[in-house]
């Protein structure tokens, strides 16, 4: 699979057309991950990109993965999507042509691409000795985790409780305890997804809110405040749980609900932090603004800016072992597959299925 991964911004003053042959025979193809509809993955091969600006970058890519956002699109929640659209924003792979204005790589070079869109900024020449299977994770997940307790300025002897345990929140705990987190709870409703950080996080605390109330829960854990310093959001839009934000969905009333929000108003402690890096998409009804401004909190969040932490999350990276300071975002990474499985790769990550977490694509690798 090879992808077009970066492209110089124009200038304002109109520069004259060039003419640029890619590397590449115009008459090969690629696989390529298609949306056909709702819960419709296909793998379809089609031509190779080439170059057509003196900016792009052509990548065959060797390492990708789905993401939990790759899943609005998956329930068919982007009104946008088109029959045909290639899919796919976490991925890495080996630089195969570029445009002559790129001069920070070269054919050859193996780079990690952000998801955010940055132009020229958009890969990371990959250190030497740094695997595929943790270099993948610099895509988005890595970032976004630590942008979730970079949001929360978490740090020496904070406590934190974080909503989501899939790769997201799983990544922002193991970031919070690298920046001296004192205690970590983390709430969820998949039993098996609590268990799965209790083995790779030791001494984090779950919460499973299908059987307990997380406000009493969250109190019994951090009984100073009471209630965390810092809520970190790592759930996002998809996830109404009373019949009135569903309602209210279901007639487009609101696209968001604000239920989680709501609960880590509710539960954090006076003056604490809100950090909110799940995805959402337009509106919500029913915020409670009003106990947010009495507790007098602070709330933070947004899209990630992957640049701004890639030279911060390397060093992590590269680390002595997690113990003494290391991230090691693989801990998220359950299954790996091959790109041609992608269509029951999405279908098990939505259904939540085989205990998945995390699911790696390889287009190298051949189905059984």
């Amino acid at each position: 699979m090879t992808t077009l991964a970066g492209k110089l911004m124009p200038k304002r003053d109109a520069t004259p057309e060039v003419t640029i042959t890619s590397i590449k025979d115009e008459t090969r193809t690629m696989k390529s991950v298609q949306w056909f509809g709702t819960k419709d993955i296909r793998v379809v091969e089609v031509p190779v990109p080439k170059v057509t600006d003196e900016g792009d970058v052509i990548l065959r890519v060797t390492t990708t993965a789905i993401c939990g956002s790759d899943l609005h699109f998956y329930n068919g929640a982007m009104p946008g999507m088109k029959k045909g659209d290639i899919v796919g924003h976490e991925f890495m792979g080996v630089v195969e042509a570029a445009g002559p204005n790129v001069k920070k790589f070269s054919v050859g070079d193996r780079v990690v691409v952000a998801f955010d869109i940055g132009s020229d900024v958009n890969c990371l020449k990959v250190p030497e000795g740094m695997p595929d299977d943790k270099v993948i994770f610099l895509s988005d997940i890595m970032p976004t985790g630590w942008h979730g307790a970079e949001c929360g300025q978490v740090g020496e002897g904070d406590n934190v409780a974080i909503w989501g345990a899939g790769p997201v929140g799983l990544l922002a705990a193991q970031s919070c305890y690298v920046r001296g987190a004192a205690k970590v709870a983390i709430i969820d409703s998949e039993q098996y997804r609590l268990d799965y950080a209790v083995a790779k996080l030791p001494g984090i605390h779950t919460v499973n809110f299908k059987e307990v109330k997380v406000l009493e829960a969250l109190h019994k854990i951090f009984p100073v405040g009471p209630g965390p310093d810092v809520a970190i959001e790592a759930v996002g839009l998809h996830y109404a749980t009373s019949w009135l934000h569903k309602i209210e969905k279901a007639l487009m009333l609101e696209t968001d609900p604000s239920e989680v929000l709501n609960e880590m108003i509710e539960a954090t402690r006076k003056h604490g932090r809100i950090s909110v890096i799940g995805a959402y998409a337009g509106y919500c009804n029913h915020f409670n603004i009003g106990a947010f401004m009495e507790k007098s909190m602070t709330m933070s969040g947004g899209q990630t800016p992957c640049q701004k932490y890639w030279p911060t999350l390397v060093k992590l990276m590269q680390a002595s072992p997690f113990l003494e300071g290391k991230l090691d975002p693989t801990i998220v990474k359950t299954h790996e597959l091959p790109l041609e499985q992608a269509p029951e790769a999405y279908k098990m990550f939505d259904e939540k299925t085989d205990e998945v977490v995390k699911v790696v694509l390889k287009p190298a690798l051949k189905g059984e």
